[in-house]
């Protein structure tokens, strides 16, 4: 068997300004014959000879909903700034890695001063509310310190970032105006796999570029994306696009385009959406609340195939197999335990284990859940509320985005992972928000291992530990196979 790696999907929306001169210097093929090139010819009586039972096609009208719908369309450019890396003493040139000072630097992780780099970028969105309120995707706004929403009229406003969801990669926008145009809201559950799509957006800057395409699969699962049961298509979107939206047929927006599988960084073919459906619910939720609540059961779950299908004595390799269960978890409390197969969730059947995140984290906390487990080759229906997916933070509760928190998720290591990993304890970071963490460059997979020398065998005892820091304070993380600390400034 030929085993094919493909690469991680790609956020394409922000498009670097410093790209702008490649474009202007480069070609655009237009495909036309050149003139007294020969074209291929078909005689009269050829094609009286094909037989006239072929059925008869007709494509959609893009140009009328293009015209309908591309006003509420917007160009979204961001500006703001980032740390270079390391960077020297004060006055002195970038270090570079043969200085003697640098291996000091880089093992013992003090910071050096670091230069502050203006950044500019490009993306797109669209008008949910006539009141301003505009959808586009987290990552084009999220690092940004001013965000411009320009209309299809030219009209150009300072747009305020309502509220950002790195999970579902959805963020919202308000800009201060009135009686704007709209999109139409369509239901992407009715969505067939072979309809035509269309997106509209900003790719390369190219303000209302129309595209279209199929679709070609729904609920795809993407690496590190677990959350989003994504549109996958082959409209051609590209760098910039990112936050626009899909239309069905019908005029209406069905997914928010987020992401591309690319070896290029530009379109090949495959190209990833976030149902509306999903995005109005984080908008809904970011509107209310300011953050997105989103239901946990607390279990760490595998793919089932034919081998532990026939193990388990199943007919087929459907569900997600239960590798781990979190202690004092919802999942513990309801009894499940290593070894099920979740079936079912709610009535709805969990063909992959990548069907089962979405589910739960669609859920509000405290919801009841019925899960039809598969235990010992037997059936099993259970009933359990939800648990809350929580943020670790500075000040010891669920993140609100305050300037003092950690802005990091984390759960502890299973037995599984502390064997491996070869540490004692230790809490693995699902998700950094924008915070303190992130800034001082914690990743998503680090393992935090101690703060302050002591050593973090609990979600609560890091809370405790950070509370404790003051203004300042030292995680020590496992890196793949590599232990460092890294200083975070909390104030």
């Amino acid at each position: 068997m030929v085993s094919i790696n493909l690469p991680k999907p790609v956020k394409y929306g922000v498009l670097a300004l410093i790209i702008a001169g490649s474009i202007a210097s480069g070609y655009i093929y237009r495909g036309f014959p050149a003139v007294g090139e020969a074209r291929a010819t078909t005689s009269v009586a050829t094609l009286a000879q094909e037989p006239h039972n072929i059925p008869t096609v007709t494509l959609p009208d893009f140009a009328e909903i293009a015209r309908l719908q591309g006003p509420a369309v917007v160009n979204v450019s961001v500006s703001g700034s980032v740390k270079t890396g390391f960077s020297g003493f004060p006055g002195s040139p970038q270090m570079d890695p043969s200085d003697p000072f640098y291996e000091f630097f880089r093992r013992f992780q003090i910071p050096a001063p670091q230069n502050s780099v203006p950044t500019h970028g490009l993306g797109s969105g669209f008008i949910v509310d006539s009141d301003g309120i505009i959808l586009t995707n987290a990552h084009v706004v999220s690092d940004a310190d001013e965000v411009i929403v320009k209309l299809t009229d030219k009209r150009e406003f300072k747009a305020k970032v309502i509220g950002i969801d790195k999970l579902s990669d959805v963020a919202v926008l308000r800009i201060e105006a009135k009686d704007l145009p709209t999109v139409k809201i369509g239901d992407p559950q009715h969505a067939r796999v072979g309809e035509w799509v269309i997106a509209i957006g900003s790719p390369f800057g190219f303000e209302n570029t129309v595209t279209a395409g199929i679709i070609s699969a729904k609920s795809r699962s993407l690496p590190d994306e677990g959350y989003v049961p994504f549109l996958q298509t082959d409209v051609a979107v590209n760098p910039g696009n990112s936050g626009g939206p899909l239309f069905n047929m019908n005029g209406e927006v069905i997914g928010i385009n987020s992401q591309i599988y690319s070896r290029s960084g530009g379109y090949q073919g495959l190209s990833f959406a976030i149902p509306i459906n999903v995005a109005m619910k984080v908008e809904q939720q970011l509107l209310d609340h300011g953050k997105v609540y989103r239901g946990r059961l607390g279990v760490m779950i595998q793919e089932v195939d034919q081998q532990l299908a026939d193990t388990f004595g199943l007919e087929k390799p459907v569900g997600a197999l239960v590798s781990s269960v979190e202690k004092n978890s919802p999942a513990e409390k309801a009894g499940i335990a290593p070894g099920d197969v979740i079936l079912k969730f709610n009535g709805k059947e969990i063909s992959r284990s990548a069907d089962l995140p979405p589910l739960v984290s669609d859920l509000s906390p405290g919801t009841a859940a019925t899960i039809e487990l598969w235990r010992k080759s037997k059936a099993k229906t259970i009933t359990m509320n939800v648990g809350e997916m929580k943020i670790a933070s500075a000040k010891g509760k669920a993140s609100e985005g305050d300037k003092d928190e950690l802005g990091l998720s984390v759960r502890p290591l299973t037995a599984e992972e502390r064997r491996q990993a070869d540490v004692q304890g230790g809490l693995l970071v699902e998700n950094v928000s924008d915070g303190p963490a992130a800034r001082a460059g914690v990743r998503t997979g680090d393992v935090i291992l101690s703060v302050n020398g002591e050593k973090t065998v609990s979600i609560e005892k890091l809370r405790s530990l950070v509370g404790k820091s003051g203004k300042r304070m030292a995680l020590l993380i496992l890196r793949g196979e590599q232990q460092m600390f890294v200083p975070i400034n909390l104030g």
